[in-house]
């Protein structure tokens, strides 16, 4: 696997460029994504949302006219590519499939687990590829996402780190945002930030 990266705009959300058996995977293709990935893809399959907020998502309808490839989102995230509810000004993007929950696709041969950790926003997703997490905004170095966003939940949230809690396997993480890091790393500080989602309900 090999794994370009890119921050974009003024949230520096990192946009990854997944290849695969030569097969390239665009994940969260935020603002003014396109021209980076048009130079860095030579076999695009597929553009892959971790969840629908506009910094992960600005260049989707864009990227899907060009390189005629599919969008996947989470389904319960859908409405924020359609609707641009945060009134960014976000380009409606239309996803060729809803995720809904954990669901193991495979995607020109190649397998694509996504799973479902509900908090940041209802969708809100990490993206696996072998033992890689792209963990878009639910997972970051040593921090976790918002959940006082409109449609964030606390009590997802922790629902959602308790889950990650429990799972045994390592995995390098590619966050939305900053550095990467690994699954047994965040673990150690998980529950520091259950209770500090909890000391806010």
């Amino acid at each position: 696997m090999e794994i370009k990266i890119q921050p974009m705009g003024v949230y520096q959300t990192n946009c990854y460029i997944v290849t695969v058996d030569g097969k390239d995977f665009i994940i969260d293709p935020g603002v003014d994504a396109t021209e980076w990935v048009l130079s860095n893809v030579t076999n695009p399959i597929a553009i892959l949302n971790t969840h629908g907020h506009f910094d992960h998502v600005w260049s989707n309808a864009e990227l899907k006219e060009k390189l005629d490839i599919p969008i996947y989102c989470p389904k319960d995230d859908v409405f924020m590519l359609t609707d641009d509810p945060l009134g960014q000004g976000t380009p409606k993007s239309v996803p060729d499939y809803e995720v809904e929950g954990d669901k193991l696709l495979e995607i020109a041969g190649v397998k694509i687990q996504y799973r479902h950790f509900p908090g940041h926003t209802p969708g809100c997703s990490v993206i696996e590829i072998g033992d890689v997490w792209f963990s878009g905004d639910f997972l970051f170095q040593q921090s976790i996402g918002r959940w006082d966003f409109p449609a964030s939940s606390g009590e997802d949230m922790i629902k959602s780190l308790e889950k990650a809690l429990k799972i045994e396997r390592d995995y390098t993480i590619y966050p939305g945002h900053g550095l990467s890091t690994t699954l047994k790393a965040e673990q150690r500080v998980i529950p520091y930030w259950i209770e500090q989602v909890q000391s806010t309900l």
